[in-house]
């Protein structure tokens, strides 16, 4: 059953009358490149990581949706029924509820709060797009890999990281050997602590 206290009950009513309950597990692949995206994901529980791949294959981390946040690149696409160009990773349990386009146009004209909320998260996946860019601009990896550590522990509520660092490397965009030397820096700086397949921060990194 979903509650959003921000929404009018009447639109709450009807996310709980046409949206669709889906659940994933940590690894499911929940939107991928080149494929038709039929809904727009309301996040409930846990954590997506939002990816782009560019013409060579490289991927790179653009965001993370959580909380009640919902991905607007996904909302672009199921409007205009275009393919993705975007892959949509659980990091954990995620449950969403998913809305289908045809109720998106629908709802945007029929209640404030829906239209508000849409226009916010866009915003907010703009900002976090223009620090993406500014982060593989302008900064050294080392900073981008202190960033992308703080970020995962604020989304997911935890200094446990579950990632390899092949992983890792492939949000940043970079080899796995880079990351793994960088991460062992900061093990010797007493900052954190490397188990097999995630890490454990100890201190604030800066």
């Amino acid at each position: 059953m979903y509650k959003n206290d921000q929404f009018e009950q009447a639109l709450v009513d009807e996310i709980n009358k046409y949206g669709k309950p889906m659940d994933f597990a940590a690894g499911d692949v929940i939107m991928d490149y080149g494929k038709y995206i039929r809904f727009m994901p309301l996040v409930q529980k846990g954590t997506i990581k939002v990816m782009h791949m560019d013409e060579e294959g490289r991927e790179i981390l653009l965001y993370y949706l959580s909380g009640n946040d919902t991905c607007s690149m996904a909302y672009s696409f199921s409007l205009d029924a275009q393919q993705s160009e975007i892959k949509a990773i659980a990091e954990d349990e995620v449950s969403l509820i998913a809305i289908s386009h045809e109720k998106l146009d629908e709802w945007l004209c029929k209640y404030k709060t829906w239209k508000s909320y849409i226009l916010q998260n866009f915003n907010n996946r703009f900002i976090e797009l223009l620090k993406t860019i500014d982060t593989i601009a302008f900064k050294k990896l080392d900073e981008r890999l202190i960033e992308y550590l703080n970020e995962k522990r604020k989304v997911t509520g935890s200094a446990v990281i579950k990632a390899s660092h092949h992983a890792i490397a492939d949000d940043l965009g970079t080899s796995r050997v880079v990351v793994s030397r960088l991460l062992k820096h900061l093990e010797n700086e007493g900052k954190l602590l490397l188990y097999r397949n995630e890490l454990k921060i100890m201190k604030d990194l800066h």
